[in-house]
């Protein structure tokens, strides 16, 4: 079974500790464009594009659990079209009472059988119960290498 778009829930002991509450909304705003531009401004999984803004960015994170501590670090930044961006943060579209929608989109973009994405999207829900009675140090040091790399992506050096 293929999966070019995956679900990423955040614990919700980090809801709100991600790369844009540490720096100021002008770095924000640049990196965008650096993010946007690196993708031609088009989703980088479906190719789509948004109604009022083609494409918005996506922390991709890794967790790093050991007995000392647990560590949520940013691995990259993508373009993904508000589609693609909402099966992300499935937890938010079920808030939001989008739940149906992302999971029909999930299953088109990976050729799965709805109940194949109930099913995937329930396991990432228990990942996230999981994760989310742990406290988790957000490490965005990588994030002046990952701007180096956009720029060098579109030859802006």
């Amino acid at each position: 079974m293929e999966t070019k778009l995956t679900i990423e829930l955040i614990p919700s002991t980090t809801w709100f500790d991600n790369v844009r509450s540490k720096i100021t909304q002008t770095e924000w705003d640049k990196i965008k464009k650096l993010v946007s531009k690196r993708a031609n401004h088009v989703c980088e999984i479906c190719g789509g594009k948004g109604w009022q803004h083609p494409t918005e960015n996506h922390e991709i994170w890794e967790y790093i659990e050991t007995e000392d501590q647990n560590i949520q670090k940013l691995k990259g930044l993508i373009a993904l079209c508000p589609a693609c961006h909402e099966v992300k943060h499935m937890g938010l579209a079920q808030k939001r009472g989008r739940l149906k929608q992302a999971i029909k989109h999930l299953s088109k973009i990976n050729s799965w059988s709805e109940e194949d994405s109930i099913a995937y999207a329930e396991a990432m829900f228990e990942i996230w119960a999981s994760r989310s009675n742990k406290k988790w140090e957000v490490d965005i040091s990588e994030l002046e290498n990952i701007i180096e790399k956009l720029k060098k992506d579109i030859n802006i050096l």
